[in-house]
């Protein structure tokens, strides 16, 4: 038997994409959009590291404070930090001076080898203030810790609540008391918690250390649920801080910190000797060899990816570059081609990748009629095919990685016919009572029903990246704003008014305008909806990263669906 070649993009089962060719002008058209495109992002990311600015920064210096990313640099094994939740705020609370990454940095990292979560107050941004998103970004790493049984350390350095904002920030369930409540529910699984106060820790925030496993504390510092000025206004006793809620006071006299420290780097040095001893008690239910890079260079994703509507790309090139020695166990390869279905690895670890297929296919129904299947629309056979296959991984125990770049279900009297709701139901059933890790990764749109159906948010993906090609929305753009003008003119000629055409138009132009911003990837990073906008070169990396912090939670329910439409 002729051995097979991993010359070509896909080895298994003959679905064999041609080889690039990086000379033809679609391929440098595609790099060079692409690459314009992550060094915006790029240039956007920097910006929003510099927190609060050069004289914030100088501000914490003369404290003899380190800023929030020195701390982390010094606690992080060198280049293991991960960011999520850095657009976070993006363009939000700008009446208020804006707070670049919510005032909040977070991420996993290495420490001793060991893998953390980072939850880390920025107090160059409005003294580490938590506006509504802080809280918010909090929350949404206590939740990824918590579903795949991370550590955390907390370095809190903040003024507590945003007090303008305050309504917004205070009361409901995804607000800033959620964040004591994780801390409890946290220590009570077992998921060990530290946490390092390194300035200011004022009011209901206080309690945010004290519930952690290991509370440390740096000289300069203050723990109080009241201040000296509302000690003082609320009972008429005058105290200093120190007194009130100093480092001495806290480690001799409260005894509520475990470690009292000098100065930022001696309290860091301590974080990671603690961590350093701590025993090991879990081991991943997940499948894992010795990675393998792919055979295709992860550059050419830029040449292979093709943001264009009217021009499809070959998803399986994109695959090719990503999973490892690009080999690919395709599942039912000639039945709903708009959906790949199919078993590889990544970083090692075993997966089942069910990702939208962009070409144009041809389909033969029950009645041996032919039909074109439009690329990125999933069809009746196509959410059949992928209901089958994500419950198989479920059986299994692999781990699922989506790839979304879907337009939605097929609409029309044909697909109504071939029972496209009820397989779009059982889709949509699988993937929601689906129990081992979910990954997704939007690589184009995601729009309507087929983001749902994908693991979008709603359907708890442990994690949520995305290119910076991505469409975030109900509809695209076009279709959106013709949709949203057609009902504006009819609101207008009902009152009596006539557009002319260029009036049409500028509505169009104006309501396409809006709408895409909303639908650009910054706009649902900055509200969480994306844990992290990724270069598609790194998107092996972020998945690898992804997979080992899901491995570290070994306890799977069991798998049971519901009704299934048949």
């Amino acid at each position: 038997m002729r051995e097979r070649s991993v010359s070509t993009a896909l080895t298994i089962n003959n679905v064999l994409p041609t080889k690039l060719d990086p000379s033809s002008l679609r391929y440098e058209s595609n790099m060079r959009a692409l690459a314009d495109l992550v060094a915006q992002i790029r240039n956007e990311e920097e910006k929003i590291r510099e927190g609060g600015g050069p004289k914030a920064i100088e501000s914490q210096h003369a404290k003899k404070r380190l800023t929030a990313r020195e701390r982390i640099n010094l606690l992080a094994d060198p280049g293991s930090f991960f960011e999520l939740g850095l657009y976070a705020a993006h363009k939000m609370y700008e009446e208020w001076g804006g707070a670049p990454a919510a005032g909040v940095i977070t991420g996993l990292a290495r420490v001793h080898t060991r893998m953390v979560m980072l939850i880390v107050n920025d107090a160059t941004v409005k003294a580490g203030a938590f506006f509504p998103m802080t809280a918010k970004k909090v929350i949404r790493a206590q939740n990824i810790a918590i579903e795949n049984r991370i550590p955390t350390i907390y370095l809190v350095d903040s003024a507590g609540v945003f007090l303008p904002l305050q309504e917004d920030v205070f009361p409901d369930t995804d607000d800033f008391g959620r964040v004591f409540r994780n801390n409890a529910v946290m220590s009570a699984m077992g998921i060990a918690q530290i946490a390092a106060i390194m300035g200011m820790c004022v009011a209901g925030g206080g309690y945010l250390p004290v519930m952690c496993d290991n509370v440390l504390m740096t000289d300069g510092s203050g723990l109080f649920l009241a201040g000296p000025a509302l000690v003082q206004a609320a009972i008429g006793q005058k105290v200093s801080a120190e007194e009130l809620g100093g480092a001495a006071m806290h480690s001799a006299i409260s005894g509520t910190i475990d470690f009292r420290e000098p100065t930022d780097e001696a309290c860091i040095a301590r974080i990671r000797s603690l961590i350093e001893k701590w025993g090991y008690r879990r081991q991943s239910l997940w499948d894992r060899k010795q990675p393998v890079d792919p055979a295709m260079p992860a550059e050419e994703i830029y040449g292979a990816y093709d943001a264009s509507p009217a021009r499809p790309y070959d998803m399986k090139e994109i695959l090719a570059r990503i999973i490892d020695e690009s080999r690919f166990d395709e599942y039912k390869p000639e039945y709903g081609k708009t959906l790949i279905c199919g078993y590889a690895r990544i970083g090692g670890f075993a997966v089942g990748i069910v990702a939208n297929q962009k070409l144009h296919a041809q389909q033969t129904d029950h009645e041996g009629h032919k039909r074109v299947e439009f690329g990125g629309v999933i069809y009746t056979e196509s959410a059949e095919k992928a209901a089958r296959f994500v419950m198989d991984c479920n059986q299994n125990l692999i781990p699922l990685v989506f790839f979304h770049d879907v337009n939605g279900f097929m609409v029309g009297r044909d697909a109504e016919w071939s029972g496209i709701i009820k397989a779009g139901a059982k889709m949509v059933n699988a993937v929601s009572n689906s129990v081992v890790p979910k990954i997704a990764v939007i690589v184009g749109g995601s729009f309507g029903a087929g983001h749902y159906a994908m693991c979008g948010k709603a359907y708890d993906p442990r994690f949520v990246f995305a290119w910076p090609t991505a469409k975030y929305a109900v509809m695209s753009g076009d279709a959106a704003a013709g949709t949203l003008v057609e009902i504006k003119v009819k609101q207008l000629e009902r009152s009596g008014k006539k557009l002319s055409e260029e009036e049409r138009k500028e509505l169009f132009d104006s309501t396409k305008k809006t709408y895409e911003e909303q639908t650009d990837p910054r706009y649902g990073a900055a509200r969480l909806w994306i844990d992290k906008i990724i270069d598609p070169m790194e998107t092996r990396q972020a998945i690898t990263q992804a997979l080992e912090a899901a491995s570290l939670n070994p306890e799977v329910a069991e798998f049971k669906v519901g009704v299934l439409q048949t």
